[in-house]
Formats: C-alpha cells, sequence, structure tokens
C-alpha cells in the first residue's frame, strides 16, 4: 500500500507538475465510450497502439503480455506483433530504459501504466473520461521546452506522441480575476486572454472587465490541422487505447461481471425453490 501512495504522489511529478497544479486545470471531461470495453477489435487495436506509442518511455509491470489472450489475441499473433520489449509472453510489460536516463532526459522517471486507470478516477469522471479527454487535449505551446501543452494537465511534462495522428491545433485561454488594492480591497476585474497558433506562437491582451464577472479560466481548443486521421477517426484510435489501458487496469473486470450474472442468476432461482419448498413444508402444518 506505501508504494501504490508514492505511485500516486509522484505520478503529476513525473509528468512535470505538481500535484496542485494538476488538480487545477479544470478542464471539463469527456465521457468515454464504455461500449470499447467490450469490444474485443478495439481492445486489440488498443494494445497495438499501447506498445507501439506508450510502451517505449512507460511500463505496464503489472501486465503481463499472456493477458492479451484474454482479449482474443493468440500466443503466436502476441509474439508476432506485440513482443517487443521481452523475450516470452509470460513476462511483464516493462521498458528497456535505464531509470537514471529517464531522469536525464524527462527530469523524472515516466510513471508506471498498469493501473493508471483507476488511479485517474475523481469526482469529475473515471480514469477512463480522464485519460480519453487528457489524449485529445493538447494543442501547441511553444513557450514550453517539449513545444506542447495540455488542457486537462497544464504544463505537462510529455510529448503530444499522437501529434502525427490528430495534426497541430492551437488555443484560447481566458481568465478573469479580481484586481486588488494593497489593502486586499477589490478594485475592479480584469480579463486576461492568451491565445496560442498552430505553431504554438503566443499571443496575449489584457482589458478591464466591468460588473462583477465570474472568475475563472476557461480554454477553448482549436482545430487540429495537418493530421494523417480526421478529428472522429482520432477520437476512435484514442477511444480503443483508453479501452486497451482501462482493461490493462483490471484485466479480470468483464469475467467478474460475466460470473456476477450467473451467480444472481442462481441467487434468484434458489430464493425461489426456497420460497417454494418452506411453503410446501408448512402447508400440512397450518
Amino acid at each position: 500500500m506505501n508504494a501504490f501512495k508514492k505511485f500516486l504522489i509522484a505520478l503529476p511529478l513525473a509528468l512535470g507538475l505538481s500535484v496542485a497544479q494538476a488538480a487545477a486545470g479544470g478542464y471539463p471531461l469527456d465521457h468515454f465510450p464504455t461500449g470499447k470495453l467490450t469490444e474485443q477489435a478495439a481492445l486489440q487495436n488498443g494494445a497495438k497502439l499501447f506498445v507501439n506509442f506508450c510502451l517505449n518511455c512507460h511500463g505496464a509491470s503489472s501486465m503481463r503480455y499472456n493477458r492479451l489472450m484474454d482479449i482474443g489475441l493468440s500466443e503466436e499473433q502476441i509474439k508476432k506483433n506485440l513482443l517487443f520489449s521481452a523475450d516470452k509472453v509470460g513476462e511483464p510489460m516493462k521498458i528497456s530504459m535505464d531509470p537514471v536516463d529517464a531522469k536525464v532526459w524527462f527530469g523524472a522517471q515516466p510513471p508506471d501504466l498498469s493501473v493508471i486507470a483507476r488511479a485517474r478516477a475523481s469526482g469529475a469522471g473515471s480514469g477512463a473520461d480522464w485519460l480519453y479527454t487528457y489524449l485529445r487535449a493538447y494543442y501547441r505551446d511553444a513557450s514550453r521546452p517539449i513545444g506542447w501543452n495540455n488542457a486537462v494537465f497544464p504544463s505537462v511534462g510529455m510529448p503530444h506522441v499522437l501529434w502525427e495522428m490528430q495534426g497541430s491545433r492551437g488555443a484560447t485561454i481566458e481568465d478573469i480575476k479580481a484586481v486588488k488594492d494593497e489593502g486586499g480591497a477589490t478594485t475592479g476585474f480584469q480579463k486576461i486572454v492568451v491565445s496560442f497558433d498552430t505553431d504554438g506562437n503566443r499571443t496575449e491582451v489584457k482589458e478591464k472587465v466591468d460588473g462583477h464577472p465570474h472568475e475563472g479560466t476557461t480554454v477553448t481548443l482549436g482545430k487540429a490541422e495537418g493530421g494523417s486521421l480526421s478529428a472522429a477517426r482520432y477520437d476512435e484510435e484514442v477511444a480503443d487505447l483508453v479501452a486497451y489501458i482501462t482493461f490493462m487496469s483490471d484485466p479480470s473486470a468483464q469475467a467478474r461481471t460475466r460470473m456476477g450474472v450467473w451467480v444472481l442468476l442462481f441467487l434468484a432461482f434458489f430464493t425461489v425453490l426456497a420460497w417454494w419448498m418452506n411453503k410446501e413444508y408448512w402447508k400440512d402444518i397450518k
């Protein structure tokens, strides 16, 4: 349990952000299409995307390759198409990158993604909702070392690894806040609008706001341009990837659900049978 707590605390830091900042994004989460969790084709495509785009830096040490058979893949298919960082299908999904090198390149070792779908669940939505929105919320920001930023995870340290599929886009960030004097009294309100174009170039405009507007930050993402996929198709690919990551966090979930249905049916049948036997047993006595 202590190791798991440390993982949760270190996760935002490993991506270059403090815990407080990570929670302060405030960007609304989109609903992940949960039907993907029962589609074998979606899970298999998600596994392929995970191995090709995520497993280069992020490990999944609690997941073994042979569990991919649970989503309809044969041992031969796993060996031929997905087994790049191990020799046997019984091995966990680890990466070969040295932790020391990771800290030099990224500032911290990229977190293990075995249970990220569960760790990211909150009152704002499920972990799958968070991941689905996060992977679709990148925008160009030339002021960042990696050239990217994220509406869900401000000042993110992870680059947009799927940008060639989605393309590049800008964003507009509108921040309304109170202006206070030296004594702390509110003297007015100011709106700061920061815009990024598709190359990440930044412009900023400040203006006074009359009345008593609602304070807060609003992020509006622009339209992606130059990607190899349409916006709808990119969303489908991300949904497949998130479906696999969610499956990976609890591979036995579907089996437990199916078993639970049969258990409930059995209990319902047994309840009726017990009621009937009780009625037959007591009818002559009453």
